[in-house]
Parts: structure tokens; C-alpha cells; sequence
């Protein structure tokens, strides 16, 4: 329908937006995994290996709980910080599995971890404070600073030092104006895992640093393969007090479109997070709620239905390791956490990089953009994370559909077909 004309004498409407919307850049992952959705629904079998979700159903007793909670009322308003119950029972389980000792008060409960940490580096950021962030990192975490009206400083790692941000990085990242430390562990990219004694290196440098604070992003928690293991940054001696832990449901219980996480900091900081809520969303889903107690009811650890899914993930990670270390060129930093890899392929494109049919392969965007349109297979470029010289591939698939895509990738990356870089060393 074409508009109507406008009236004589009308002056044009104002167009303008906040120039905060003009520095933040749209997310990759997402526009990605749109994309394969796209070609799958005009024919094209494409495999998506972008998307950080969970294939498989939410365990049956926490979908029986969110049935019974229609059928039982809960479907109205919950207070904004939560139910009572639910924020009593994510203290029982912070302090049994974490060593974290906080009050129902400190707690926040929101509409996924995601919107938990925005609420967090809003509440504790303000213009022109600094926000450290190692890289790769989550694709959010700069443009979250940004909205703050804060500035990122990314702290690059390397595949040699595990994707791992030095205690002597650290220190050199730090200024009088850095105000907010993210640290994700399990990563999100990496797949890093933080021992203790390196996070505890790492506590020795903050503690010199009276502004600075921790937002610690624990949302892949349970998704850790032994011998490796899950410390809490807030347990460690005196960090209490500055950090802000953040966790949910969505990934290890394969909860993702039920939206739910949570913030757990001291009140002074949880009390802002909830009127920054208070003012936009308000509480999260009652259902959720309710199927979110079913969920801690599980156990330790997420019970035995959180722990198959952990075997099926670290068995598609042994695969899809070997699979791309077997490629000539890749530089894989194996996993010890979450469900991503993310190889460092930089001899696959720059300088002389190309592709038979497809031409010059200068960055790691043309190199997705190969795979999808030449072998059909989805996956992220590492600038997306603040780490060009990757990308991210998520095995949160069928070893089926993986062997499936890594033959693709396999069979694009012929030397046959593929020139690699010419200024290798």
C-alpha cells in the first residue's frame, strides 16, 4: 500500500536515533543462523552450525512442570525479581555447587542470562568507565559496554595460551577508569575453561584495584569435561564482594526458548539490576519459573539428565576435534567446556587465499561466506568474536550432522580446489 500524500505545508519527520544504536554492530551469530534458516526454507540443505542452542529437548520433567504450572493458574504476574521459591532455591543450589552464600534479596531472576548481564554492566557502568574484556568473547559484551555508554578494552589471546587472559594481561589492561572485568568460563567462544589457580592469579591483580569489579558469566557451568572443572570467581578469598555472578537455564538444561536466567551479587548491586528490570521488563515468565524449580530438583550437576547431554557434547567434541585437526592449515585449541570450537584457520585466508569457482578469500566473513554458499555448512566468523583469524563452529548437532558438515568443510578446503595463503611462515 503506497502512503498518502502529505498534507500541504507538512515538514518532514525526524529520523534520527540515539547514537549509541549507530555504535553498536548487529550479531553475527544471529544473522547467521537466520540466513541457513532462510536457504533451508527455499530448499537448500544447508547444516547450521552457527546457532549457540542446545539439539536436544528440555529434560521431561521440567516440560511436565511448565504443563502443570498452565494447568494449575501459575499464568499471572510473578514479583519482579522472581518468585520466593525459585530465588530460595537458586541460593540452595549457588551455595551447594558454588560455595556462594546469598539471600533471596541478592538474587534477580530475567528473562535469560543475557538480559542479566546487560542489567549488570548498565547498574555498575556509567560514560566512560572501561569494561575489560578478554578475547575471543561473547559477541555481546562490547555492544553491551557500548549501550552503557562505556568503553571495551579487549584483551586479545591466542589458541598457544589456551584462549586464556594472562594475570600480567590483565594488569596491563587496567586503568583508572576500568570499572568492570567479564570473565566467561566455561567460554563462549573458546570453549576455555579458568583453573582455579589461574583465576586466583588473576584475583591477586584485582584486588589492587579497589574500582574494579567481576561480572562473572557462568552460563555453561555444567558443560565441563573432566579433568577439567567449574570455579565460581565469586568463591575465591575477597572477591565476594565485587562480583556479579550470572547463570540460567538455557544451555545446560536445554532450556533456551524458555528465556530464563539470573543475577546473583551483593544487594547493593542487585537492588539496581531490579529497577533497571523494574522499568523494562519486568518478572520473567511465570511458567518458566515454576518449570525452573523441576529443574533444580534435578541435582547436582543438572542430575542424570543434564549429564547424558554433557557425555553426547564431549563426545562430539573428541569428533569434531579430530576431524579438523586432521585438516592441513588448522590450529585448534582443544575444548574443555561449552559446545563451540573455535579453530584458528588464518591459512585459509589473506594474502593469495582463494577458492576455485569462488575467487580471493581475504578475511575470515568471505571465508564463512564460502562455506555457506559452496558447502552449504553455517558456521561464524572469528571478528564476530573479536578474533578474526577463527571461527566458531558449534557441535550442538547429531555426530550424523557433523560428520555430515566436516566432509563438506573437508571436501571445500581440498588443496585441489583451495589455495592457501601465500605468505605463510
Amino acid at each position: 500500500m503506497s502512503a498518502a500524500a502529505a498534507p500541504a505545508g507538512a515538514v518532514k519527520v525526524d529520523t534520527t536515533l540515539n547514537p549509541l544504536v549507530a555504535s553498536v554492530k548487529p550479531s553475527k551469530t544471529m544473522a547467521l543462523t537466520d540466513l541457513a534458516t532462510s536457504m533451508k526454507e527455499s530448499g537448500i540443505d544447508v547444516i547450521g552450525l552457527a546457532a549457540g542452542e542446545p539439539d536436544f529437548d528440555t529434560p521431561a520433567a521440567i516440560v511436565e512442570a511448565g504443563v502443570a504450572a498452565l494447568r494449575q493458574g501459575y499464568t499471572r504476574y510473578t514479583p519482579n525479581t522472581g518468585t520466593s521459591a525459585l530465588r530460595k532455591a537458586i541460593c540452595k543450589k549457588l551455595k551447594e555447587d558454588n560455595g556462594l552464600e546469598y539471600s533471596p534479596d541478592e538474587i534477580v531472576v530475567s528473562n535469560g542470562a543475557k538480559q542479566s548481564i546487560w542489567q549488570a554492566v548498565l547498574a555498575t557502568c556509567s560514560p566512560g568507565d572501561e569494561v575489560v574484556i578478554p578475547a575471543p568473547y561473547w559477541v555481546s559484551y562490547t555492544e553491551m559496554a557500548r549501550l552503557a555508554n562505556a568503553t571495551p578494552v579487549v584483551v586479545p589471546t591466542t589458541p598457544e595460551q589456551g584462549f586464556l587472559m594472562s594475570p600480567q594481561q590483565l594488569e596491563a589492561a587496567l586503568t583508572p577508569k576500568s570499572r568492570l572485568l567479564i570473565l566467561c568460563t566455561p567460554s563462549n567462544p573458546t570453549g576455555a575453561v579458568y583453573p582455579k589457580e589461574h583465576l586466583e592469579a588473576l584475583a591477586a591483580v584485582i584486588a589492587k584495584h579497589p574500582r574494579l569489579l567481576v561480572l562473572s558469566d557462568e552460563i555453561y557451568e555444567y558443560i565441563t569435561y573432566a579433568p577439567a572443572t567449574h570455579v565460581s570467581f565469586g568463591a575465591l578469598p575477597g572477591m565476594f564482594e565485587r562480583t556479579l555472578t550470572v547463570n540460567g537455564f538455557s544451555k545446560a538444561y536445554a532450556m533456551t526458548g524458555w528465556r530464563l536466567g539470573y543475577l546473583a551479587a551483593p544487594k547493593h548491586y542487585a537492588k539496581a539490576a531490579a529497577i533497571i528490570q523494574s522499568q523494562s521488563t519486568s518478572g520473567a515468565s511465570s511458567i518458566s519459573q515454576q518449570a525452573a524449580l523441576a529443574a533444580l530438583a534435578l541435582g547436582p550437576g543438572g542430575g542424570e539428565p543434564v549429564q547424558a547431554m554433557v557425555r553426547a557434547f564431549r563426545e562430539r567434541r573428541d569428533y569434531v576435534s579430530a576431524r579438523l585437526k586432521a585438516i592441513p592449515g588448522v590450529n585448534l585449541a582443544e575444548p574443555a567446556g561449552a559446545f563451540y570450537v573455535l579453530p584458528e584457520m588464518s591459512a585459509f585466508f589473506g594474502p593469495g587465499a582463494a577458492a576455485q569457482g569462488f575467487g580471493a578469500v581475504p578475511d575470515s566473513d568471505t571465508f564463512c561466506r564460502y562455506l555457506i554458499e559452496v558447502a552449504n555448512v553455517a558456521v561464524v566468523p572469528g571478528d564476530a568474536f573479536g578474533a578474526d583469524s577463527c571461527i566458531r563452529i558449534s557441535y550442538a548437532a547429531s555426530l550424523e550432522t557433523l560428520g555430515k558438515a566436516l566432509d563438506r568443510i573437508a571436501a571445500a578446503l581440498d588443496p585441489a580446489v583451495y589455495t592457501l595463503r601465500t605468505d605463510r611462515q
